[in-house]
């Protein structure tokens, strides 16, 4: 790998999420959830009766991840699955009491990682950093 590699947005991106993604994840070990579970419960959560694929979207990851999360989720009892009464194919979920209450458990304890990593910068430069990836992010979904 050369230095040129290194300095990649794509591999900064990247290496910076891991990097960020495993100090959330060892904060979220007692709770026995990934935050790639957490991200899908989060969303269910939101917004409940979602199908596999606007889950997939709002979550962005490809659907067979998606599904496998869900499965994960069901097992563990945080989330119930009812068939879709407009497409018998397809079923809605939903978070269940222990879902929601996982939910607001880990939500302060996202909310207090964001501000640990915020403070790693200035303001300034968090709010910069914010922008410029929601703008990046939004062109990236219009490409």
């Amino acid at each position: 790998m050369t230095l040129q590699e290194l300095d990649s947005i794509g591999f900064l991106l990247g290496s910076t999420y891991r990097r960020v993604s495993n100090l959330f994840a060892a904060k979220l070990k007692e709770y026995d959830i990934t935050p790639e579970q957490w991200g899908v419960l989060y969303y269910i959560c939101a917004q409940e009766g979602m199908n596999q694929k606007e889950l997939a979207a709002h979550a962005y990851k490809d659907q067979p991840t998606t599904a496998r999360i869900l499965d994960v989720l069901h097992r563990k009892g945080l989330i119930r699955k009812e068939i879709d009464p407009h497409d018998r194919r397809a079923f809605l979920v939903y978070p269940n009491e222990d879902g929601r209450a996982l939910m607001q458990k880990v939500h302060a304890l996202e909310a207090q990682h964001n501000q640990e990593i915020a403070e790693l910068i200035t303001p300034e430069h968090m709010e910069q950093l914010s922008q410029l990836l929601h703008e990046l992010r939004s062109r990236l979904e219009e490409a």
